[in-house]
């Protein structure tokens, strides 16, 4: 599956060790070593997915990746975020922060390539859904990625849309923690399942305006989740 990769690391060891093996495996890339360049080329170019390192000079990665989630035209290009850090707080800032995986330096080039396919293949399913399904007072369209709570513009996360839409298309549904990783975020399962709880945290809080809306997403004890009848 060939795509546009932007590589933004201050390494130029890391730059090459991962433009070597990503154009091996087929892909374009191109290279950044601030935030201030990386969102710049947001804006020059079409992008398939961004790999960010979370240290960097001036525009920190954390910051770059809530800058992009946080405007329409980039909120959809997936973000693997890249760290010397092991930190479980920075990987979870990451994630709140709207990030699709997270890899902690020195990292194995084969897994790598597994989770940017991943991202990228499952980046790619999303694009051709459509249509529209309403749950009560909650319309999802599949088409614009937009999800309307009454007349409200619910502001998600791509990874809080594709939980709400996997949880009320298979409504009373449980799913294990193990289960929403590999569908939603489309692959095996590689991390902490904690990074599906940081998610469901969030987009509750997000639908708490309506707490018919928010209480649905149900805790199955020793199980996960699952999306009970409004």
């Amino acid at each position: 599956m060939a795509g546009n990769i932007l590589i933004v690391d201050d390494e130029p060891s890391i730059c090459a060790l991962l433009t070597f093996n990503l154009e091996k495996a087929g892909y374009h890339t191109v290279e950044a070593d601030n935030g201030h360049t990386a969102l710049e080329m947001t804006r020059n170019g079409k992008l398939d997915l961004i790999i960010l390192d979370v240290m960097l000079p001036g525009i920190d990665g954390m910051e770059v990746c809530r800058i992009l989630k946080g405007q329409q035209q980039t909120a959809g290009i997936p973000i693997i975020m890249l760290t010397a850090k092991s930190d479980e707080i920075d990987k979870i800032i990451g994630l709140e922060l709207g990030a699709d995986d997270y890899m902690t330096k020195p990292f194995s080039p084969r897994e790598l390539i597994a989770r940017v396919k991943a991202v990228l293949r499952r980046s790619h399913k999303e694009s051709r859904q459509d249509g529209q399904l309403v749950v009560g007072k909650l319309k999802m369209n599949f088409t614009s990625y937009e999800v309307h709570l009454e007349n409200e513009k619910m502001e998600l996360t791509p990874k809080e849309y594709e939980l709400l839409k996997m949880f009320i298309t298979n409504i009373g549904r449980a799913y294990t923690r193990e289960q929403l990783l590999e569908k939603v975020w489309g692959y095996e399962y590689f991390g902490d399942t904690r990074t599906v709880d940081v998610h469901v945290r969030h987009l509750r809080a997000k639908l708490a305006k309506y707490p018919e809306v928010a209480e649905a997403i149900e805790t199955v004890r020793g199980v996960g989740y699952r999306f009970s009848e409004i």
